[in-house]
């Protein structure tokens, strides 16, 4: 079963919270439904390392705004972990492990309905920001990139709708891989999670390639269990195609270049 969680000072998580709690029954702190549970915590999102401490479940998908600078408007999703300093949750050099199948499925139907969402760009992210320290799958889902977007009730109702469409039913399985290379909205991955075979677990961008070494990639690995292939952005690697191929080369991963 699944925890949904939302942070009940972010406006767009809160707003998708309240939609969802609606269908499901109040018991202390969680509002508990047949296929998930709810919690509107008191902290942000991104510093929940603590929440199996006090809650366990099979996973944890969190509701939440996204902002951009550059004000694009934007429905992403994205695992989370931290290559380098953690500054925004999380540990550093730390990536939590990653919820492909539910992140797959839950790209494929807002895309059935993009229609709905002329205005955004739909988009995973690469991995980034916290919490990472959670022993069970993690992913973020979130609604961009202003104000107005966060508050906007029926948006936050349409999307929180996808979400329970999603998590009511049993997860379809398929490979998985490890993607690296490309921006932050990683267009290739994107496109693969769409219309290819796999789901993806922790993406790896080409600005945070900088920081792998091999203690760090061994440990990314290591959350992504499930993984057997690589996906690389060849073009996206930038100047660290040797880099990467070396740490490719000392482990078992199918190789695909996209």
């Amino acid at each position: 079963m699944q925890l949904l969680v939302a942070y009940q000072k972010d406006p767009a998580g809160h707003n998708m919270a309240k939609f969802i709690s609606r269908n499901l029954k109040e018991d202390g702190d969680i509002f508990r439904g047949k296929n998930f549970d709810l919690v509107i915590i008191p902290t942000p999102a991104i510093s929940a390392d603590w929440l199996e401490e006090k809650y366990s479940y099979d996973g944890f998908v969190f509701l939440s705004k996204h902002a951009a600078e550059t004000g694009v408007l934007a429905l992403t999703c994205h695992c989370t972990g931290n290559f380098s300093d953690a500054n925004f949750g999380g540990n550093k050099r730390q990536v939590a492990i990653p919820h492909p199948h539910l992140q797959k499925s839950y790209i494929q139907q807002l895309w059935q309905k993009r229609n709905d969402f002329s205005e955004f760009q739909i988009t995973i992210e690469a991995t980034h920001h916290g919490p990472s320290a959670l022993n069970k799958p993690a992913l973020f889902i979130e609604i961009g990139t202003t104000e107005k977007q966060w508050n906007d009730v029926n948006l936050c109702n349409s999307i929180a709708q996808i979400i329970v469409n999603v998590v009511n039913n049993e997860q379809k399985i398929f490979p998985v891989a490890i993607g690296i290379g490309g921006t932050h909205y990683p267009e290739k991955f994107t496109k693969e999670l769409l219309e290819g075979k796999h789901a993806l677990g922790t993406v790896i961008p080409r600005h945070s390639i900088d920081f792998l070494d091999e203690d760090l990639f061994s440990h990314i690995l290591k959350r992504n269990d499930m993984a057997k292939t690589v996906l690389l952005d060849w073009a996206g690697l930038g100047h660290n195609k040797n880099k990467v191929m070396d740490l490719l080369n000392n482990t078992d991963l199918e190789i695909i270049k996209l």
